[in-house]
């Protein structure tokens, strides 16, 4: 199967994929993020999309997901793991962990979030009761196992519109959903994934406690600190996992 990954914010590249090319795609849905970056990562052939653009300066709600996941799709992507970086809500979404969700809950709003809605001949409906490929989650938390990494291996993901943080009182409201980490990415991008059915699990990376939990203030340059040590645990953990695939 053809393996891409999606790289959020603190991996805009993928460190010892050797490049082999890169491939512009024109999609019905506008442009990617950036071309296609083919590559040979631990033996295996895979691909890579920086979600956020290559420089960085695309910001959530303004990321054209429709294109990207028509792109893999088109390239011919089977399995995609889209890593992202989150605040922790629950007591385990300490920063600097990284975590397998396994639950979505969609806050955002205005983003293109379908492939079904102009020239259909009939109303086309998914089901997204489990919104992660099971087979997919179940692979990475192996390999976090195997690379002893200390992964939270399941938990809830409440995806919120962004750019800007959510403020302690929202924060308070997504805990009574039962969020457990919030991120600004994981949807519509879970759904696209499945309308095409591309197998899809997703890598989180504890970047801080979310707003009111743990400070008052959220520190930029602490997430960038736990940012660093969460995406060291992924590098590993996509070592790991990408040969078993």
């Amino acid at each position: 199967m053809t393996v891409a990954i999606i790289g959020g914010t603190g991996l805009t590249t993928l460190r010892n994929l050797e490049i082999t090319h890169r491939e512009v795609v024109h999609t019905p849905f506008g442009e990617p993020s950036g071309p296609i970056t083919h590559g040979v990562f631990h033996g295996r052939e895979v691909m890579f999309v920086a979600r956020h653009g290559y420089g960085h300066n695309i910001p959530p709600h303004r990321v054209n997901y429709r294109a990207n996941i028509w792109a893999l799709r088109h390239l011919g992507v089977e399995r995609l793991i889209a890593v992202a970086a989150v605040g922790g809500v629950s007591d385990a979404m300490t920063p600097g962990r990284i975590a397998v969700p396994d639950q979505i809950i969609d806050y955002t709003w205005g983003r293109g979030h379908t492939y079904f809605e102009d020239d259909l001949t009939q109303v086309t409906h998914v089901d997204f009761t489990h919104p992660y490929s099971e087979d997919l989650r179940e692979a990475m938390i192996v390999s976090a196992r195997a690379a002893n990494l200390d992964a939270v291996e399941q938990g809830t993901y409440g995806a919120t519109q962004g750019p800007r943080l959510e403020t302690a009182a929202e924060v308070r409201k997504l805990q009574r959903d039962g969020c457990d980490m919030l991120g600004m990415t994981g949807m519509p991008e879970a759904a696209l994934a499945r309308e095409l059915e591309i197998s899809y699990a997703a890598c989180a990376v504890v970047a801080n406690w979310a707003a009111g939990l743990r400070s008052d203030v959220i520190s930029m340059d602490e997430i960038e600190a736990n940012l660093k040590v969460g995406m060291d645990a992924v590098r590993l953990l996509l070592a790991e996992l990408i040969p078993r695939l």
